[in-house]
Parts: structure tokens; C-alpha cells; sequence
């Protein structure tokens, strides 16, 4: 990780050294988030990527220390960047009061995928106030594509601690999640 120390030392030119040999993993990463996303979604994996980078190199309060930290910001922009998108679909001046309907169906749909994206910010939100690690977790393994092991190298802990955190944080999320619904 010698390029993010420079990045971190303030050479700009690391910036630019450091993308293409992150890119195919961002892509990647970012075309696996797309993927739970709804049908019909205009972000394109590219488009995710360079916005992502932009933010993350943009802020100068961020400093990275690892290859696991590196990917869990990417990760955590991503979510941010999906989010404030469905946000702004889900305004009334985008439409947000109509919703698409099949008209081959009988019955009302499910609610849209953003809309899960939504409620599932809102209660990571707050899972994060009472159990920022286990939040940090959650967020590795969904957003960033991490299996256990790899989250727990991320986060420097056990991976037996990765998993009783994987295991408390998706049962609270359940519960969360079914409570305000």
C-alpha cells in the first residue's frame, strides 16, 4: 500500500497512479452493488466507480491504512452515491408519487428496491449509533462484496468475532426492519 501512503503524504501524482491498479476491483465491486438494485437502473457500474473515486480522493480527511480500509470507503461511498439516488427518485419532482405497475399483474407489487435501500439506510443508521462495529460489518460484507473473512482482515478482528458481529447485526436488522413496516 506504498501509493496510499504517498496519497496520504499529500503527492498528487500517487492519486493517478493509484486508480488503475483499483480499478477492475471498484468495477467489479460496483457492478455486484448494481446487481441487487431494481430493473431499470439509469447508475451504470462506470459511472459508480468514477463518482465513488471522486469522493474518495476529493476528501482530504481521508486516509487509508489498509487495502481493507481502501475498499470498505469505496464501499461506504457507493452506498452513500445509491442511496441519495434513491432519494432523489423518490421525490415527488421525479415522479416519486407514481409508482410503475405491471399490467399483466393482479395484484400490487412489492416495494421497490429503492425503497428497501431506503429503510435499510435508515435502520443501519441505527445500528451504527448503538454498534458502530458491528454496523462497519454489515456494511463490508453487503456493500462491499466482502466475504468473513476478508471483513474481519478489514476490521483487524478475529474471524469468529466477524461472525457473532454478522450474525447480531443481520438479526437486528431483521428485527428493525420488520418493526417499521
Amino acid at each position: 500500500m506504498r501509493i496510499m501512503q504517498l496519497i496520504d503524504s499529500g503527492d498528487e501524482n500517487s492519486k493517478d497512479d493509484l486508480l488503475p491498479k483499483v480499478y477492475d476491483e471498484l468495477r467489479r465491486l460496483a457492478k455486484w452493488r448494481l446487481s441487487a438494485e431494481k430493473p431499470g437502473q439509469t447508475l451504470q457500474p462506470t459511472a459508480l466507480v468514477h463518482e465513488a473515486w471522486l469522493r474518495l480522493v476529493n476528501d482530504e480527511s481521508q486516509k487509508w491504512d489498509s487495502r481493507g480500509h481502501f475498499f470498505g470507503a469505496a464501499a461506504e461511498a457507493m452506498r452513500r452515491i445509491l442511496v441519495e439516488q434513491a432519494r432523489r427518485k423518490g421525490r415527488l419532482k421525479h415522479g416519486g408519487h407514481y409508482q410503475r405497475a405491471d399490467l399483466s399483474a393482479a395484484e400490487l407489487s412489492e416495494p421497490t428496491r429503492g425503497e428497501d435501500l431506503l429503510i435499510l439506510d435508515e435502520a443501519l443508521g441505527r445500528l451504527e449509533k448503538q454498534h458502530p462495529n458491528k454496523a462497519r460489518l454489515i456494511k463490508l460484507r453487503y456493500f462491499a462484496g466482502m466475504n468473513l473473512e476478508e471483513s474481519a482482515q478489514a476490521m483487524d478482528i478475529s474471524r469468529a468475532t466477524a461472525a457473532r458481529y454478522w450474525t447480531f447485526g443481520r438479526s437486528w436488522l431483521f428485527k428493525e426492519i420488520n418493526a417499521t413496516e
